[in-house]
């Protein structure tokens, strides 16, 4: 919080979206502004058509009164758009900014294809998109990505990404911001881009496990990868390279789309599986197949999730003892009962009892959804940032 007299119309926003003071003499107690300044950078926000009055509040005083009226975020002046972009498929869709998914499309786009081809297709889903939600292209505040790779955040770009050829340093945010208005016709908005795994955790830790202060989330589909939230912010690393756990290497001998021989991925995801089962007759090609696999109660495929997740499960014992996690999440094409019964084997034979006495290893809730629910909540976040509502607020002359 600012100092004293200080305290801007975006620090009060964040107060009151975060709920911590919803009505304006909360806000003058939590800022110490007086009543005439609280007033006053209210007033802007109501302008921008970001703040809204609801209904009062319980009476403060034992003597009676008018109750207080609350204030409320009003999440129907903007819509968000969102896509999850995997190897062969991708989810897109319209959000409120308060996560509540409007429409919804998923259909096959392959990343091989290349950016250009990729995003340019995005751009015509969100358009249309757009109409099945009833919202005009000028409503949209952002964009949001998730992507297959590791991502420098500054940047918006993939970084040596494994299993994205001809997307390293690629300008996704500029060629996704064109897209959209080459499909609507709108100015460009913010695009955000951030990993896969990290924006499934984000969504999935902000909606499940609000309270959860260090959380993991672990996708297995055709690669491995984690995303972490520790105390409600995800972490990257210095670059954006953390949690890039499918090329920890393991000992074995085979080799990785990566270049590199033993690494997790080539011998644990749904890749990997899918090749073991190709290699014995059984039509496979990718993690969604082996998923489907799964689904029907196939035997080999069963068995050789269950080996994928003891793999796996040996390298999370490192995991949960170096960050101490309350929750481990495992989700991706191959997080079902077979591949968490593996996991679930090896990680409590090797991590410490200390490690794992508080620990609780789920599922996903969202499921398919999570990466586009984290993916919104990245832009919101970012966009009703205190510093950046100023920003966004001048912009509007309010």
């Amino acid at each position: 919080m600012s100092a004293r007299g200080q305290v801007s119309a975006g620090e009060l926003l964040q107060l009151v979206r975060s709920g911590r003071a919803v009505t304006r003499g909360a806000l003058q107690q939590a800022t110490g502004l007086s009543r005439a300044t609280v007033g006053q950078r209210l007033d802007r926000l109501f302008r921008a058509g970001w703040l809204r009055e609801g209904a009062g509040g319980p009476v403060g005083s034992p003597l009676g009164g008018r109750p207080s009226i609350t204030l409320e975020f009003d999440d129907s002046h903007a819509v968000v758009l969102a896509a999850d972009l995997e190897t062969r498929h991708a989810r897109a869709a319209v959000l409120s900014l308060t996560g509540e998914i409007l429409a919804e499309h998923s259909g096959t786009l392959l990343v091989e294809d290349g950016p250009d081809a990729v995003l340019g297709d995005l751009g015509h889903w969100f358009g249309e998109l757009l109409e099945k939600a009833g919202h005009r292209a000028k409503e949209v505040c952002g964009i949001g990505l998730a992507v297959p790779g590791p991502v420098d955040t500054v940047s918006g770009r993939v970084v040596q990404p494994p299993i994205m050829p001809g997307w390293d340093g690629y300008d996704i945010r500029g060629r996704l911001a064109r897209a959209f208005t080459e499909a609507t016709g709108a100015p460009p908005v913010p695009v955000l881009v951030d990993n896969d795994a990290n924006l499934m955790a984000y969504g999935e830790q902000r909606t499940g496990f609000p309270d959860c202060s260090a959380f993991v989330l672990v996708k297995v589909s055709t690669g491995i990868g984690a995303g972490v939230v520790v105390d409600g912010s995800l972490f990257r690393g210095i670059d954006g390279g953390a949690g890039d756990i499918g090329h920890i290497r393991v000992g074995a001998e085979a080799l990785c789309r990566c270049g590199s021989y033993g690494c997790l991925a080539a011998v644990a995801s749904g890749g990997a599986v899918a090749r073991r089962l190709a290699e014995d007759g059984v039509p496979a090609a990718s993690g969604s197949d082996v998923r489907d696999l799964l689904a029907a109660g196939h035997p080999a495929a069963s068995a050789l999730a269950r080996e994928a997740g003891r793999q796996v499960g040996d390298v999370l014992a490192t995991v949960v003892t170096l960050l101490n996690p309350g929750v481990l999440m495992i989700a991706g094409d191959l997080a079902g009962t077979a591949f968490l019964t593996g996991v679930r084997e090896l990680l409590y034979q090797r991590a410490l009892p200390r490690s794992t006495a508080h620990l609780h290893v789920v599922t996903s809730r969202l499921g398919e959804r999570a990466g586009l629910v984290g993916a919104g909540a990245l832009v919101v976040e970012h966009l009703y940032a205190p510093e950046r509502v100023e920003e966004r607020l001048m912009a509007l002359g309010v």
